[in-house]
């Protein structure tokens, strides 16, 4: 049996490369779409652009963007927020892959800290398992299957 036009003998898929790119490469995205695929995972609701423009000086927001308690929003306005599956932490994440006590959000006046607690599934910015972290607006924090985005006060972001 005859492969279909760009079907591989194995069955698989593949995109030609031109030669000046890599030949382990099979597909590519421009900038462009890079930045169009991050979207889709930033979007905001307007509620949700409400109460980040509502934020005062030196507190930020973390919204749930992947797992059990999506579309749920912490406040963070304490210099020390607790995260973890203990019932008493500040931001209760109930789910088996978050530790009782797993990561701390640190509040340095205007800027965010989050720190890991000694978790045994680790606590990740932006996709790397981080001890400690200085965090950005829009960055992901990721605790157990709960990915959270940080949004930093506006008056903030405008004094920086």
């Amino acid at each position: 049996m005859r492969p279909s036009d760009g079907e591989d003998v194995d069955g698989t898929f593949s995109e030609s490369v031109p030669e000046a790119q890599s030949a382990d490469t099979t597909l590519t995205f421009s900038q462009e779409q890079a930045a169009q695929l991050a979207a889709l995972d930033s979007d905001l609701t307007s509620e949700e652009e409400e109460a980040i423009g509502a934020l005062p000086s030196g507190s930020a927001l973390l919204i749930v963007r992947r797992g059990p308690n999506s579309g749920a929003r912490f406040l963070l306005d304490a210099d020390i927020t607790s995260a973890g599956r203990h019932p008493d932490a500040d931001i209760f994440l109930d789910d088996v892959t978050v530790s009782r006590h797993h990561a701390q959000f640190l509040r340095h006046r205007t800027a965010f800290e989050v720190k890991d607690l000694g978790s045994l599934n680790g606590t990740y910015f932006d996709g790397v398992r981080i001890e400690t972290a200085l965090l950005s607006d829009g960055a992901e924090v990721q605790i157990g299957k709960f990915r959270l985005t940080f949004y930093s006060s506006r008056l903030d972001l405008a004094g920086a």
